[in-house]
């Protein structure tokens, strides 16, 4: 017992120890910001704010570690710091990415695309990042104000630039922004230039960032950009004729107060829908989101005003873009009447189905097509592919990953789809980017189809349920702010590597398990066996034997740890659906026990 205690005590100590240090080293790094020249009087009287304040969490957590360049760019909170998103860090961010596309270009009169989205301090960014590209002898093409990440994509490839860069966090809360790379193909980096583009920004400090613009090497676009844009969206349309028979469809939409406002009713008229209603109060640009808790259309509440409209007007379905929109969100009413929101594997399912089942009706489908997923998203889509002969591919999460697909693959076979469980897909191969715009109109298309035949969004899904085996998905999120959150996350994962991993869930054995920072797959009996991907990743896959399957993985963008749990269950027909839905949500309960979330 005295053994223990002392120990106990050895223990607080050092950790006193060590908060002191790290107290000591935040503040050294915070007295640099206040002393420096480079710094704004606005940025040092929030550092000074920091330094005056009695608690010192909030100084520890934007001083602590330089907010990390990673192979997607930038994502944090704003404000002063070295782990804050401010315009000093984007400046040498900028400055690294500067320096490389000159050595990967050496002699060349190079471009960039730089745009952004609606959030607080975006614009700001943007104009920054222009100023230091255009100061390093690089053409910049700024557009004239906030518009949606897959036009940044498209405009990338139009304007043949070397790379790119958008401002924008996204679905993150408000208190977010970040900064997204892309490289000469439109997608965000991949090997080698993601390590080369991380390397060259960390060599950059505060005081080698060039600020001062040429504005001669500064050109800002627009409207020509949409119309371009929206012309190409074009692509991902597959029968005209059904839309020209339910061109009154009842669309209602929302942007979510960001960039999706013009371009989304402009791109489902271009279609032939004329029924579209939009949300008002969602429709007002506006960094603060202050009709939603978070912009995240993963989250039903940011649904509601957009379901009150549809109830008001009698819609057939409601659909909404997130602030930069790449990601969607549909509700549609169930056998009830009842409004439905679509979750995104589901929605990943609908545009599978239909794509597949109908461009094999108008002889559009050819051998060489193929599907992509990542390998989060739902299984029913790989029985899908499996039983129309269609090539389905599996990658990371990220539509980074799905473009490389498509690249791997130019010239020799067609991309016709791919999407990810998190709201995200691309109808096309003329952005290289999740893809909103296009999707919705997409999903408009798929709903008159539907409505041509009677049929109703929740009618096709329950067809999908029956034709290819009821899944359901859910994802956990296990939310950890700050260093020791950090920390802690890193500790879940090794302790799942080194032994702490389940050997059943929810009552059923793990019969495999796959390692994607290994590359391997061990099933029950320990024989291991390579996976065959093009990198090492942070995910851990459990596959059990009544077909459960378990995903983890740290975000990329924000401070949580995921588990992506789908449950498969039986549904005899569609009105067995509500029982196979509560079966599999009462053993999605047991995971969490299994799981100990």
């Amino acid at each position: 017992m005295l053994l223990q205690l002392l120990t106990k005590q050895q223990n607080n100590t050092f950790k006193k120890i060590m908060d002191l240090e790290l107290i000591k080293s935040c503040t050294a790094k915070a007295q640099e910001w206040l002393e420096s020249p480079v710094f704004d009087a606005e940025t040092k009287a929030e550092v000074k704010a920091l330094l005056d304040n009695d608690d010192k969490t909030p100084l520890i957590d934007a001083f602590y570690q330089s907010l990390e360049f990673g192979t997607g760019g930038l994502r944090g909170i704003m404000g002063a710091g070295t782990n804050r998103m401010n315009k000093y860090i984007v400046g040498m961010a900028t400055q690294g990415f500067a320096n490389y596309i000159l050595k990967a270009f050496p002699g060349e009169q190079t471009s960039v695309v730089v745009g952004h989205d609606c959030r607080n301090n975006s614009r700001l960014f943007a104009e920054s990042v222009a100023a230091i590209f255009s100061a390093n002898g690089i053409r910049v093409y700024l557009f004239e104000s906030l518009r949606p990440t897959p036009e940044i994509s498209f405009a990338i490839r139009q304007l043949g630039a070397k790379a790119g860069v958008n401002i924008t966090a996204s679905h993150n809360p408000k208190e977010y922004n970040g900064y997204k790379a892309y490289w000469a193909d439109g997608a965000q980096v991949l090997s080698p230039h993601d390590t080369g583009i991380i390397e060259e920004v960390n060599k950059v400090t505060v005081d080698d960032v060039k600020f001062t613009p040429d504005p001669e090497l500064i050109e800002i676009i627009g409207g020509e950009m949409d119309f371009d844009y929206m012309t190409a969206v074009h692509e991902a349309l597959i029968d005209q004729e059904v839309i020209n028979r339910q061109k009154d469809l009842n669309i209602v939409y929302s942007a979510m107060h960001g960039t999706g406002r013009v371009i989304v009713p402009l791109c489902l008229r271009s279609w032939g829908f004329q029924n579209i209603h939009v949300v008002p109060e969602q429709m007002v640009v506006d960094g603060n989101f202050p009709t939603v808790v978070s912009p995240n259309p993963e989250n039903a509440e940011a649904m509601t005003l957009g379901i009150k409209l549809g109830t008001r007007l009698g819609a057939d379905l409601v659909v909404a873009t997130d602030p930069d929109a790449d990601r969607l969100a549909i509700v549609c009413r169930d056998n009830k009447g009842e409004w439905m929101i679509v979750n995104g594997n589901q929605t990943a399912m609908m545009f599978c189905y239909y794509i597949i089942k109908n461009k094999k009706a108008l002889g559009q489908l050819k051998p060489t097509d193929f599907l992509v997923k990542t390998i989060v998203t739902t299984e029913v889509i790989a029985e899908m592919a499996r039983k129309n002969n269609v090539e389905l591919r599996d990658c990371y999460t990220g539509f980074k990953w799905i473009a490389r697909e498509i690249a791997l693959s130019e010239g020799k076979q067609k991309y016709i789809g791919g999407g990810e469980e998190s709201f995200g897909f691309l109808p096309y191969d003329k952005v290289r980017d999740k893809d909103a715009p296009a999707s919705i109109c997409l999903i408009c298309e798929i709903a008159a189809w539907a409505k041509d035949q009677g049929l109703t969004l929740y009618d096709l899904l329950m067809q999908i349920y029956l034709e290819y085996g009821f899944s359901l998905e859910h994802t956990i999120n296990v939310v950890k702010p700050g260093k020791t959150g950090a920390d802690e996350i890193k500790r879940m994962m090794a302790d799942f590597r080194a032994g702490k991993a389940p050997t059943a869930i929810a009552g059923s054995p793990v019969v495999l398990t796959k390692d994607f920072q290994a590359l391997t797959a061990t099933d029950a009996q320990g024989h291991t066996t390579a996976i065959d991907m093009p990198a090492r990743s942070n995910v851990l896959q459990w596959f059990c034997a009544d077909g459960t399957k378990i995903s983890v993985r740290p975000s990329g963008t924000e401070p949580k740890i995921k588990f992506y749990c789908e449950v498969k269950g039986t549904m005899e027909c569609a009105a067995c659906y509500t029982a196979a839905r509560n079966a599999a949500l009462q053993k999605i309960e047991e995971i969490k026990k299994s799981l100990a979330l």
